[in-house]
């Protein structure tokens, strides 16, 4: 008689049924794994192919072989043995369906956490910890549940998008591009009605930077309340009297609730304000004046100047989406859109999933930069990303010294994936065909001359 909830599928010495997926383990342990299974209620009552436990494993590598259809997800990740034959693709669907979202939430939740220290180069300004909030859209199969949960993008008097699509608004660790948090909802709601649901996330110590769409006086207290400072580029037409000058060019001003209190002077929160401009007219936006606002008052601790390139550091965010979109599940002609699943829930799951495939690839990335003493941007994603599947086949658990060392011979050819430092360049903010706001690319924004000033080069601030 079959033991119960066990897998029929034969194990390893070690009692891994997926046996090429060791690897992961560095990461996100089999404790983890059954500890979150115990606590969602995802507990087999009979003996089967398919566990709880196996199939939260074959999502976690749908995360990372993204390329690759749920049925060779199972073969890449399971050693082949004489005799046996892989559960068909409808199993592992429905097996799938049956592990659900919450599994995927708690392992998130219980796994992810910031890799930088006060040591690693780029994660923090002075003491601050740096981290920023921003979103994006990703399109998702075009299928009636889909549709109908999401929503289509409107494109005005040409009809409806073609296909749904599902916005991720994310807190993404700068100096390693970890993804610490994410909240999804339908393409019509707004990056800034989701932006408190990310609060809790947040610790004492760090340093938020957003974009101008997200200020607003609410949320400013909020997140100061938590004992949080704010970096942040301010829209045009907000009314900031200077309360006093400080020597760096830099002023203290005052937010209110509304224009009522700021009449009546009541309820206003001291800001400290940041204006400048470009002078380099190779350089989007100048001559216009830019405008942060920030919850560091002193200009001793944080002169204006550092905080104006520590703002530059929030294009990181961009490049944490770039990887997972670009590189790591790319659209491609057998899956035209950014995500594979057909249902609701199966999208969320795959957003958990692949959101924990790039967690398992930055780990590796940061103890590989670690061992070298290197900023975890000198390492290529894509490098380590191809390193990863290619050598996780190799992986040999015979005896745990035999895996260590292939581990430390994996982290030692992820070091050596190293780019040069990044170029002083700038992008015109144009796309090929004409959306939104943007104008058309046009030949005068191929093939720029190469830059003259460096960033911090080009800020003229009034003092």
């Amino acid at each position: 008689m079959e033991e119960q909830g066990r897998c029929v599928l034969e194990a390893d010495e070690n009692g891994r049924v997926l046996d090429r997926l060791a690897t992961l383990e560095q990461v996100i342990t089999p404790t983890d794994v059954r500890q979150v299974l115990i606590e969602t209620g995802r507990i087999n009552r009979r003996a089967c192919k398919l566990t709880y436990e196996v199939m939260l494993w074959v999502v976690l590598a749908m995360g990372i072989l993204t390329d690759l259809p749920i049925r060779q997800v199972f073969k890449h990740a399971r050693r082949l043995r004489m005799g046996e034959v892989s559960p068909h693709r409808s199993s592992l669907c429905l097996a799938r369906q049956r592990l659900g979202l919450e599994p995927l939430l708690r392992l998130y939740e219980r796994v992810v956490r910031p890799l930088g220290t006060p040591g690693t180069p780029g994660a923090y300004y002075r003491h601050w910890h740096m981290v920023a909030i921003d979103g994006t859209v990703l399109n998702v199969p075009d299928t009636p549940p889909n549709a109908a949960y999401f929503g289509r993008p409107s494109g005005g008097d040409r009809g409806e998008g073609a296909f749904p699509q599902v916005r991720k608004l994310s807190l993404v660790e700068i100096g390693t591009h970890v993804e610490l948090a994410f909240q999804v909802a339908g393409c019509y709601t707004s990056e800034e009605a989701m932006f408190p649901s990310l609060l809790r996330h947040l610790q004492p110590g760090m340093l938020l930077m957003f974009d101008r769409n997200f200020f607003s006086y609410k949320l400013w207290n909020s997140v100061i309340s938590r004992g949080v400072d704010i970096l942040a580029r301010l829209q045009k037409g907000i009314i900031l009297n200077p309360i006093r000058h400080l020597g760096d060019g830099s002023y203290l001003a005052k937010i209110y609730p509304s224009q009522w209190a700021r009449k009546k002077d009541r309820n206003g929160i001291i800001v400290r304000v940041i204006k400048y401009t470009l002078n380099d007219p190779q350089r989007v936006g100048c001559g216009e004046e830019h405008t942060l606002l920030t919850s560091i008052l002193d200009e001793e601790a944080a002169p204006a100047l550092e905080l104006i390139e520590a703002y530059h550091e929030r294009w990181e965010h961009e490049l944490t989406y770039d990887e997972q979109k670009t590189h790591l599940d790319p659209p491609r002609v057998t899956k035209p859109t950014h995500l594979r699943s057909e249902t609701p829930q199966g999208v969320v799951q795959e957003l958990y999933a692949n959101s924990l495939g790039h967690f398992v690839i930055r780990s590796f990335m940061f103890e590989a930069a670690k061992r070298e003493q290197l900023d975890p941007d000198r390492l290529s994603f894509t490098g380590c990303f191809q390193i990863l599947k290619c050598r996780l086949p190799e992986c040999n658990t015979t005896t745990p010294q035999s895996f260590q060392k292939w581990y430390e011979t994996l982290l030692w050819e992820m070091s050596h994936e190293q780019i040069e430092p990044r170029r002083n360049r700038v992008n015109p903010r144009v796309v090929r065909q004409t959306l939104r706001k943007w104008p058309r690319k046009r030949a005068e924004h191929r093939s720029r001359p190469p830059l003259k000033k460096t960033f911090i080069e080009t800020v003229v601030m009034r003092i």
